[in-house]
């Protein structure tokens, strides 16, 4: 039997996307490709000319003096908010819905490009009057709502730099950011929901800033009646109150350069101090216009469902910035995937008629679990595309969810790094054919390479190496790290050798027909006996088996072959499970070879997640090592890491 990652089928689009596809056809899109490879200025001159308003026009495109920094745009000033909401109404689009949010209780507010406009000159001037000024740090540590986007845009709107920290973190993880953000200011919430129960945000900011080193000047609470809390003496400031005191006040867009810090972002699951990815305005801009149009498909009008969080960088780019710079409407949604029951998403991509929406493979595989009877009671036909990405997409969910919905089924792979696909099936092309199991093919702008680690050399067809990006990189990529540039150097751009080149630290293949597979980032690779193996072809042919719904391997010490690989398997039917370690293992010697097989296929009940629903990999392998497995404050349940270690030691008496 072929290997899963070897997937083959090809699966054309259907007639809606041909229809209404910006390029037409593959010979188009590689003669685009090749614009953008050799002719920047050309390609991303008329992109950024054709999508976004420029205050003061650029002169030049791209300045590569002083590389991997990459300026794009750098003498042409804009403003990220006035493309998002000012420029909408005054296109026409003023009474267009620009936000639809449904909280955990199931409240629907919508609120129209011109109503969000005045929400965000209102929090605009606020945060002028506490001496917010161009280039101040501001965190957000807010919830899913909107006064969440409209901070995000009231601190776009004067120039500062917003930085949120999504709301799972803990106290020392916050503590962390803030000493590196410096924020003059943050804006919370008192609380959250999930699940119909309050999740307390003050509490955990207090202990913060108690820890942190750096105190920021002022805090500013958003009061959702959800808790009591607490305010702190001339530190602590209402929303609702400072929001009056200057209702009528005008607030004037600040214009900066197109190389103006937009946001901090920090990257999640990284040790020691955390890296504060910093993203510019015009770049990010014009990149995220250009991805809506070309890989998303999203039109003036129409509506987008993002199930990521703000506080990550999917949420950024595609809850936020790019629907409204495309006119679209977005929604925002607080709750779960299964409450009040599993089929609440698709009753809202029914309800309000989603034509794109964006999920993760996790959350695909949590709703695996379920009755398939909610996939299908639900009108589904204005959706043109199901897009995930966040981490790999496994061939049996992608063929699952496929044959539930009837709908194409989109992968695409980026980072928090680059802010926009890296790799997709670039679906405003009219003939891109998807491969399942593959993100896809290169974006537009993007120079990928497929790299020995260790002799830099380029791999050819079905060669396994590190995925990396010949610079320059394009607009909406990283600038560099927040305050640090030696780190940005040594930490991206100086890990293979003899080349300054980009690395993504994923592991990958390429097929013949130009398209990647994704076997896991570089810190997920196996050396078994000699042998290297991505966890991530280990879990794709274990989910192959019939009886599993989801897997992570991982991989441990082990005293003779170096490292053995562990697998943790959550079954379909838990009454059947006698002989399932045995099936699994057989299912690996038999589409990987027994070299993949695991030395332990543990079954349990859950997976240790985080509230987006990224499985923490590193904890399932400290405790299979018997190891501490540190900060678990992001976990969604921390509850479960205990339970997983229960079975590992009753298995080991057995």
């Amino acid at each position: 039997m072929e290997p899963l990652m070897q997937e083959n089928r090809v699966f054309n689009p259907p007639a809606d996307f041909v229809k209404s596809a910006a390029i037409p056809g593959m010979e188009a899109y590689n003669k685009l490709c090749a614009e953008a490879e050799k002719d920047y200025d050309g390609f991303w001159g008329r992109l950024a000319k054709e999508n976004i308003f420029w205050k003061k026009p650029f002169t030049k495109v791209l300045d590569e003096s002083k590389a991997p920094f990459y300026k794009w745009f750098e003498d042409g000033t804009t403003n990220a908010s006035y493309n998002c909401l000012d420029r909408q109404v005054e296109n026409g689009l003023g009474d267009k819905t620009a936000i639809i949010y449904e909280a955990d209780d199931g409240t629907v507010t919508k609120v129209t490009y011109k109503e969000m406009l005045e929400r965000v000159c209102k929090m605009a001037n606020a945060l002028r009057k506490m001496g917010i000024k161009s280039g101040d740090s501001v965190i957000i540590y807010m919830a899913m709502t909107i006064e969440g986007i409209v901070a995000m845009q009231a601190c776009a709107r004067i120039g500062a730099i917003h930085s949120v920290v999504f709301g799972g973190f803990a106290s020392h993880s916050l503590a962390s950011r803030i000493d590196d953000a410096k924020p003059k200011l943050i804006v919370t919430a008192e609380a959250g929901a999930r699940g119909g129960k309050a999740v307390p945000y003050k509490p955990l900011l207090d202990e913060a800033i108690t820890l942190a080193e750096y105190k920021p000047e002022k805090v500013l609470i958003v009061n959702r009646g959800l808790t009591e809390f607490t305010t702190v003496a001339g530190r602590d400031l209402d929303y609702a109150t400072e929001r009056q005191k200057h209702l009528n006040d005008v607030v004037p867009v600040e214009w900066v350069d197109a190389t103006h810090p937009s946001y901090i972002l920090y990257t999640s699951g990284t040790t020691g101090k955390p890296k504060g990815v910093q993203r510019d305005t015009g770049g990010y801009a014009v990149a995220l216009a250009a991805s809506m149009k070309h890989i998303f498909t999203g039109n003036p009008g129409e509506t987008m469902f993002c199930t990521s969080d703000i506080g990550w960088v999917v949420g950024h780019s595609y809850i936020i910035y790019a629907p409204l710079l495309s006119g679209m409407a977005t929604i925002m949604y607080e709750g779960t995937p299964l409450r009040p029951d599993a089929g609440i998403w698709w009753e809202l991509v029914d309800k309000y008629k989603v034509s794109v929406m964006f999920s993760a493979p996790t959350a695909v595989r949590v709703l695996k679990k379920q009755d398939p009877a909610f996939l299908t009671k639900h009108d589904l036909s204005k959706l043109r595309a199901l897009f995930l990405a966040g981490e790999p997409l496994d061939e049996p969910t992608a063929s699952w969810i496929h044959g539930a919905i009837n709908k194409p089924i989109v992968d695409n792979y980026w980072q928090t790094e680059t802010g926009w696909p890296m790799l997709a099936i670039q679906r405003g092309v009219e003939v891109m054919p998807h491969k399942f199991g593959s993100p896809g093919v290169p974006s537009f702008g993007y120079n990928m390479k497929l790299l020995d680690d260790a002799t830099s050399e380029e791999l050819g067809p079905d060669q396994k190496g590190v995925i990396a990006i010949e610079g320059p990189l394009p607009p909406g990529c990283m600038q560099t790290v927040w305050g640090d540039d030696k780190r940005f150097i040594s930490t991206y751009w100086e890990t293979i050798p003899g080349k300054l080149i980009y690395s993504t630290f994923d592991w990958g293949i390429k097929d013949k027909d130009g398209y990647f597979f994704i076997l896991g980032h570089t810190d997920d690779v196996i050396n078994v006996a000699g042998h290297r193996l991505g966890t991530r072809e280990i879990e794709e042919s274990i989910s192959s088996h019939p009886n599993i719904s989801e897997v992570a391997v991982v991989g441990i010490e082990d005293k003779l072959k170096g490292q053995a690989a562990i697998a943790f398997v959550i079954p379909k039917d838990a009454s059947n499970t006698a002989t399932l370690e045995a099936e699994c293992m057989k299912t690996v010697d038999t589409t990987l070879g027994a070299i993949a097989r695991p030395g332990r296929v543990y079954i349990v009940t859950a997976l240790p997640k985080t509230r987006s629903g990224k499985i923490v990999r590193r904890a399932l392998q400290a405790v299979a090592e018997g190891r501490d497995p540190g900060d678990i404050s992001t976990m969604d349940d921390q509850t479960v890491l205990a339970q997983i270690k229960t079975i590992i030691e009753q298995s080991a008496k057995a």
